[in-house]
């Protein structure tokens, strides 16, 4: 009752707050916004370029970098904001940026003397090179966390962009040069000195090329940010930051677990030769692009959230305010789930099925994957009450939990069910991280989640696509299946106008919708 009567009074404040979390949401996110839709142009040219087992290999290469990328950086960048807030700013970026500046080299070096043995591992025996390319991708990568940290602790979201968008045109501009240029014209054996570029033994190793390249502007652009650092070590500092942290890492890695684990056990666990699973592989891979559009918003939402969260934690009326912020969030998702699952029959051909239509096997697995998202999502929303608790080794539980259900799902369900049992993993994995989270959660940091209408507005877009699915394999007429969908996200969008009238009359835009009529 308490918290109900918190949530009523303090209206004013909610209301700011969720202003406030929507504008950095907008400056920090469009940088995440515009890149991620830039580099998802570059997915349709490497299907265009590449058959579904070289797809692969790139995928595997970019799942291995992920998890590299939690190794390399070990949590510091949620760290460097939690104690931002205690201690003096630059203090901090100096002990964390020197501690990843040691561990990046050591890191890199041990890893890059066994590049072989990596790529044998990988199945990619020939191309220990691409390895050692990635290494390199993740060790500039590691070193702009800190900096690109420092614009957003200082309130700079345009230079944040601004660098975030250069460094996703570079490379989707390089990747488009080599395959899309380079490429046929060495294929056309006229001696060109565009086909002099190219060299068919690199083929997918261009890709790698283009994010390397990158990665080092990028690195040279935030040199503002890193020129005035001192290598030195606060010890007492340094081991709050590694404690802080240590959890972080163990959270990060089950993530990549849960994200990514399930490319390497396609490689291993699917029922046919080498050639046969990195087909599907990158089959799988290809149509997991697809929920491109749900992943952006989750992690533009991040972007804004996780600074307002721990900012606002003091305030009176902060769990209200969560609590508002989660029912906006899970329509805002619904929203993009349905834009996609709804208009398959549109998505699919950024996948050049027209060349490659053996893309076209995986569209099954799109609405799986796009609902565990979903889930996804909301376990990020919750996640926070660890984190302003101080309980991290409770979110490392919950992953590593996560993290066995996936490994569990896919090792038995692999063999029978091929990449579909991926989709199955991932919905499994986020649901049970998504529940634990809240039952555990509302015992340390009791939020007043709005549980029956976030549940109500996921039903009833999975509803809506189900019913979709059933006219979609009936019709005749590929307008009647486009026009049902525009139907349908009509129906969903008029029902959250009704329902959520009082909470979007605040909304400027918005209110003016409901003057209208």
């Amino acid at each position: 009752m308490r918290w109900q009567n918190a949530y009523i009074c303090s209206n004013a404040f909610t209301v700011g707050g969720i202003k406030q979390l929507a504008n950095q949401t907008l400056w920090f996110g469009l940088s995440n916004i515009l890149g991620r839709f830039v580099s998802y142009l570059l997915t349709p040219i490497l299907l265009y370029s590449f058959h579904a087992g070289e797809f692969g290999d790139i995928s595997i290469l970019f799942a291995s970098a992920a998890f590299l990328n939690i190794i390399f950086t070990y949590g510091m960048e949620t760290s460097y904001f939690r104690f931002n807030q205690v201690e003096d700013e630059r203090k901090v970026f100096n002990t964390a940026f020197s501690s990843l500046l040691l561990t990046t080299l050591i890191f890199s070096l041990v890893l890059i003397l066994q590049a072989q043995l990596l790529a044998n591992m990988m199945k990619q025996n020939e191309h220990p090179d691409f390895v050692v390319w990635v290494i390199a991708i993740v060790a500039l990568d590691t070193l702009a966390v800190l900096p690109f940290s420092k614009l957003r602790h200082a309130g700079r979201p345009k230079k944040f962009a601004l660098i975030k968008l250069a460094n996703i045109l570079i490379n989707v501009g390089l990747a488009a040069f080599f395959l899309l240029l380079c490429k046929p014209a060495q294929e056309a054996g006229t001696g060109s000195f565009l086909g002099g570029l190219y060299d068919p033994a690199i083929g997918t190793g261009y890709v790698f090329i283009a994010q390397l390249l990158a990665s080092l502007i990028t690195f040279a652009l935030l040199f503002r940010e890193w020129k005035d650092f001192r290598l030195t070590f606060d010890k007492k500092l340094f081991t709050e930051l590694m404690i802080y942290s240590m959890p972080l890492v163990v959270v990060g890695f089950g993530g990549m677990i849960n994200e990514t684990i399930d490319r390497f056990m396609v490689l291993f666990r699917f029922s046919g030769t080498v050639q046969e699973a990195r087909a599907a592989n990158g089959i799988y891979s290809a149509n997991y692009k697809l929920a491109i559009l749900i992943v952006i918003f989750i992690q533009t939402f991040r972007m804004g959230a996780e600074p307002f969260f721990f900012k606002n934690a003091s305030s009176e009326n902060a769990k209200g305010t969560y609590a508002r912020i989660m029912n906006l969030f899970v329509i805002a998702c619904c929203f993009c789930y349905l834009c996609v699952v709804l208009y398959l029959d549109i998505w699919k051909h950024f996948m050049s099925v027209k060349k490659h239509p053996e893309y076209l096997q995986g569209l099954v697995v799109v609405p799986i994957l796009m609902l565990s998202k979903i889930f996804l999502g909301i376990y990020y929303n919750l996640s926070i009450w660890y984190k302003l608790t101080n309980k991290n080794s409770t979110g490392a539980v919950i992953t590593i939990v996560g993290a066995l259900i996936t490994l569990l799902v896919n090792y038995l369900l692999i063999p029978s069910l091929g990449f579909l049992a991926c989709a199955w993993a991932t919905v499994a994995c986020y649901g049970t991280m998504m529940l634990m989270s809240y039952f555990m959660g509302q015992k340390h940091y009791p939020i007043p989640y709005e549980w029956k209408k976030v549940l109500g507005y996921i039903g009833l877009s999975v509803g809506l696509y189900l019913l979709h699915a059933v006219i979609r394999t009936n019709a005749q007429s590929i307008w009647l299946v486009h026009g049902t969908a525009t139907l349908l996200m009509f129906i969903f969008t008029l029902i959250v106008l009704v329902r959520e009238k009082e909470e979007l009359n605040k909304v400027p835009l918005i209110k003016k919708l409901y003057r209208k009529r």
